[in-house]
């Protein structure tokens, strides 16, 4: 897959989450004891953004190629599996694997310091 190729990915990906954490947050204000929805909520609403923003400076040479490319769908997998685990276990009684929840917020700040050092140290100086 080319870069523009999986910014283009990445992108959708941000659309689609920023809709599931809009659903999120509105059935977490329907639900009685829905605090679970409404984590999983703001974690996909803040990370659709940070994905928007890291494939743009990817995009743009701001942040290196690799490393953009990684903190981009780092932040991806992250919340999915986060804002999953939770959602999993709001509606079915159970998580979605042992672990996933804080595998997806490690992995989640993991994707932020890789996103710092890719802009740290872009491609081209300027």
């Amino acid at each position: 897959m080319t870069q523009n190729g999986a910014l283009r990915l990445a992108a959708i990906l941000a659309g689609l989450m920023g809709a599931a954490g809009v659903a999120l947050a509105a059935a977490s204000a329907h639900q009685p004891d829905a605090s679970r929805l409404a984590s999983a909520s703001s974690m996909l609403l803040f990370h659709a953004s940070a994905v928007i923003g890291a494939a743009l400076l990817t995009g743009h040479g701001i942040a290196r190629r690799g490393l953009g490319l990684a903190a981009t769908f780092g932040f991806i997998v992250g919340a999915a599996l986060f804002a999953g685990d939770l959602t999993m276990r709001q509606y079915a009684g159970h998580g979605l694997f042992t672990m996933a929840a804080p595998t997806g917020g490690t992995l989640l700040i993991l994707s932020w310091l890789v996103l710092a050092i890719a802009a740290a140290w872009p491609w081209h100086a300027g």
